[in-house]
């Protein structure tokens, strides 16, 4: 049985009920944390979605979510990665992160699942088909 961490960060919510849809589509598997409740070691885990709101320009939150992933960046080399966030303008900031990840040779999982502010009934519905395919 593979261990699974969600970890996220969320200024508004919207990324949190996006990391709660993606643990109840993993199943029982799924450990759900925010960045700031994750005192764990990512080296434990099989594989892992991380999940950040865009800010500003377009960028991951700067003051607990990019300290805390380019910490464990380097820890993640053989592991199943996949990534999502909630955007208000253009959605890059995930997109950057994957680009860097496979750059480095990382395993990408699936796409990004990125969600234009709130999570709509539609969204969820996609998220969950997607989380399905996940991990396998």
């Amino acid at each position: 049985m593979s261990k699974i961490a969600v970890i996220y960060w969320s200024g508004t919510g919207n990324t949190a009920i996006m990391a709660n849809e993606i643990a109840a589509g993993i199943g029982t598997d799924a450990e759900v944390f925010s960045v700031d409740a994750f005192h764990g070691n990512v080296a434990d885990y099989d594989k892992i979605a991380f999940g950040c709101s865009a800010m500003g320009d377009e960028v991951l939150e700067e003051a607990e979510f990019e300290p805390f992933f380019t910490a464990v960046e380097g820890s993640l080399k053989g592991k199943k990665v996949a990534l999502f966030g909630s955007y208000g303008w253009g959605g890059q900031s995930i997109g950057q992160v994957e680009d860097e990840l496979k750059a480095c040779g990382f395993e990408i999982c699936l796409d990004k699942i990125r969600v234009n502010y709130i999570p709509k009934k539609e969204d969820l519905k996609a998220i969950t088909e997607q989380v399905e395919r996940l991990f396998d």
